[in-house]
C-alpha cells in the first residue's frame, strides 16, 4: 500500500523536525518544502493528501499562500494544517480565514497529532 504524502513546510528546526519524525511514525511520507514561495506549485505537482505549514515564517506570507492553494483549482481540494505559538491568536484568525482547515498550536501539534489528522481528513 502506498503511504499517503504530506507536504511539510516549517523554518524553526526543533518543531519542525519532529513534526516530520511524528508524522513518518504514522504512516506517512513526507516531503519537505524547500522554498516555501513554490508551495502551490509544488502541491500542484506533487497531489499530497495534506499539507503542514508553520505559520512563522519571516520569509513569506503564509496566509497568502493559504489564500493561493485555495484559489487554484488543482489544490483547493487539499486540506491544510496549520500551526504556531499559542501566544499569537491574530495570525491563528488570520490562517484559519485565508483557508487553513484547522490552525493548532505547537504544543497541540506534539501532543495530538493524530486526531488533528483525523480532524483535517475528515470528509464534510
Amino acid at each position: 500500500m502506498t503511504q499517503p504524502l504530506a507536504l511539510v513546510a516549517y523554518e524553526n528546526l526543533m518543531p519542525g523536525s519532529q513534526l516530520v519524525n511524528r508524522l513518518q511514525d504514522l504512516g506517512y511520507r513526507v516531503s519537505q518544502v524547500a522554498d516555501v514561495t513554490e508551495l502551490v506549485e509544488l502541491a500542484e505537482r506533487e497531489k499530497p493528501m495534506l499539507v503542514v505549514i508553520d505559520l512563522a515564517f519571516t520569509k513569506a506570507d503564509i496566509c497568502e499562500l493559504i489564500t493561493r492553494l485555495r484559489k487554484n483549482a488543482a489544490t483547493a481540494h487539499i486540506p491544510v494544517l496549520a500551526f504556531t505559538a499559542a501566544a499569537n491568536e491574530k495570525l491563528q484568525e488570520s490562517a484559519r480565514l485565508a483557508g487553513a482547515k484547522i490552525v493548532a498550536t505547537e504544543d497541540a501539534m506534539q501532543h495530538h497529532l493524530p486526531q488533528l489528522l483525523d480532524q483535517v481528513l475528515a470528509v464534510e
